[in-house]
């Protein structure tokens, strides 16, 4: 693969250098083998190389009829105040049918990825429905707005106020705002850190647990696992596009806030129950350990699993694989064990 790809321009004109931070050094160990199983599965495009406007494309946005799940939910789309002085945002709605008003059912909100920079409310919802299925959860995805036209702290606002619009409406959602989780992957997870880093430092709503699946929480891009991965699903070039988007110059320097990269944070108390994922073969491996290492040694809750040779998103790449449906089992128990077994 191309080591040093050309800059290329998005779709507003904005250029992102493809200067990595902290990839300079070649030396560096030889990474994890790839699971064989889950190797079938690749290569998949790289934002690197395909640029973004071929990335944007690639995002489709999936139709209520699939949302719906044969008839199992009402989807609906929900315009809904943003920050002051933001723009409105666009939350995706789905309630479980036949759900007994008098009866509040536990809720998902959801964070999509995409790199900070593509991606839409429907990205990888597949997933998340079906485990709102299975727990009789409703699901409220939030639209946020893509870097580089809407660099920080745009995209993290757009998620906290998503996450106060749907627990101040969840009463006539049906949804128990006790028992709201927030489950976000790549970019989304992420996002999903920085919001509830900042939901608690201003006293804002809370969530009963935090799913947090191959985030992308550090923008210096200097871990091992970061150097180590070039050539796999979201390497150093596709992260450095991304915070580059995010962050600006400001990207790999002091001026940094947690809010935008939650691995800068120092104290990580008072965070709901975690539950963080990620593969012994991804970019994010590193920042993802020592995020959980942040959670225990602040004393916190954090179930923490990194799988033997899985690589980013590869669940989503391979979901019938051995490794990806034990991945599966172990979320699916977590969640059981904050939610309460599935009826």
């Amino acid at each position: 693969m191309n080591e040093n790809p050309a800059l290329f321009a998005t779709t507003s004109g904005h250029e992102i250098s493809d200067a990595p931070h902290g990839c300079e050094d070649p030396a560096v160990p030889a990474p994890p083998p790839f699971d064989p199983e889950l190797e079938l599965s690749l290569p998949v495009p790289s934002l690197a190389e395909i640029g973004l406007d071929a990335a944007r494309r690639l995002a489709l946005m999936a139709d209520d009829v699939a949302l719906s799940r044969d008839g199992g939910f009402e989807v609906s789309h929900v315009v809904a105040p943003g920050r002051p002085g933001d723009p409105d945002i666009t939350l995706l709605v789905c309630l479980p049918q036949g759900r007994h008003t008098n009866s509040a059912v536990p809720g998902v909100y959801h964070v999509h990825g995409g790199g900070l920079v593509t991606g839409n409310r429907t990205s990888g919802l597949e997933e998340v429905l079906g485990w709102a299925e299975r727990f009789g959860m409703a699901v409220v995805s939030v639209e946020y707005r893509l870097a580089p036209e809407a660099p920080h702290p745009s995209p993290v606002d757009d998620c906290y106020a998503g996450f106060e619009w749907t627990v101040r409406h969840a009463g006539e959602l049906g949804i128990d705002p006790a028992r709201i989780v927030v489950i976000g992957g790549s970019a989304g997870g992420g996002l999903a850190a920085a919001m509830l880093l900042m939901a608690r430092d201003r006293g804002g709503p809370r969530a009963a647990g935090q799913v947090l699946l191959g985030p992308m929480l550090d923008d210096r891009n200097n871990t091992v696992s970061a150097r180590q991965m070039t050539g796999s699903v979201w390497d150093w070039r596709d992260n450095a596009i991304g915070w580059e988007a995010l962050l600006g110059a400001q990207a790999g320097t002091d001026l940094v806030s947690p809010y935008a990269a939650p691995a800068r944070a120092t104290d990580l108390s008072g965070l709901p129950p975690t539950f963080i994922e990620a593969g012994s073969a991804e970019t994010f491996r590193d920042e993802a350990v020592a995020y959980a290492s942040g959670i225990w040694q602040s004393g916190g809750v954090c179930e923490l699993h990194v799988w033997p040779g899985g690589f980013h998103s590869f669940r989503a790449l391979a979901p019938l694989a051995a490794l990806s449906r034990a991945a599966e089992t172990a979320l699916t128990g977590w969640l059981s064990r904050l939610l309460g077994s599935p009826s």
